[in-house]
């Protein structure tokens, strides 16, 4: 089974990929769609994604960030599907001890967001920081260190996205959120985009193919 929100995750990023970098990755969707629909058991999915991705390396840059959206659609339609405390099992247990090298910290913001439908309520940085990450909880200092520069500018909810970007390119090369800072706070400065502010974005970025992919994943997150 594939969840309609992530059907429509992959085909708005995979349109954005190709809008706004060098290779048309569109032809890609239906092939996507098919591994991540299979009821096959959730390690032969990755494999089979996986193979997409070595099959075609112009499309390496959304690996894992397509695990991050996997990931989502094994909790929201394959999950439901099998035992009720399957999540707490050894075998589901087993997976992610298989699995902790993969994906991105796109899969906490896609989880708050799938929160926020639950609850009906519009995403918010300080929300999602302060009571969904817990960060000024001790227990979380975790997530504090990989969120401190997030933490640190959340001022730019108030400014142009062209200090977004100014911002994201001074971040150490090796800061874990290096690469998703720019649509990430772009998306949370504008959740509803317009068409103005979609081009501003674009424009503003330094690599445009993957900030509007992961960018698109989140405004169609609904």
């Amino acid at each position: 089974m594939i969840d309609p929100k992530i059907h429509i995750a992959i085909s708005a990023s995979l349109h954005a990929f190709s809008k706004y970098g060098s290779f048309n990755a569109v032809p890609f969707t239906d092939k996507f769609i098919a591994v991540f629909s299979t009821d096959k058991p959730f390690l032969d999915k990755v494999d089979d994604m996986d193979a997409i991705f070595n099959d075609e390396p112009r499309l390496d840059d959304l690996r894992e960030i397509y695990f991050d959206l996997l990931m989502i659609n094994f909790f929201s339609a394959d999950a439901i599907k099998l035992e009720e405390d399957y999540l707490e099992s050894a075998e589901w247990e087993a997976i992610e001890e298989d699995t902790l090298d993969r994906g991105s910290e796109l899969l906490n913001l896609l989880l708050y967001l799938t929160e926020c439908i639950d609850e009906d309520i519009d995403p918010e940085l300080e929300d999602y920081l302060k009571e969904f990450l817990l960060v000024d909880d001790d227990e979380f200092q975790d997530e504090y260190s990989i969120y401190e520069p997030v933490i640190e500018n959340q001022i730019l909810m108030e400014s142009p996205v062209a200090e977004i970007a100014k911002v994201a390119q001074s971040l150490p090369g090796d800061a874990e959120l290096k690469e998703l800072f720019y649509p990430m706070m772009c998306f949370f400065q504008n959740p509803d985009p317009s068409s103005d502010n979609q081009r501003a974005i674009a424009q503003n970025s330094v690599n445009k193919a993957f900030d509007m992919a992961v960018f698109e994943i989140l405004a169609n997150f609904k």
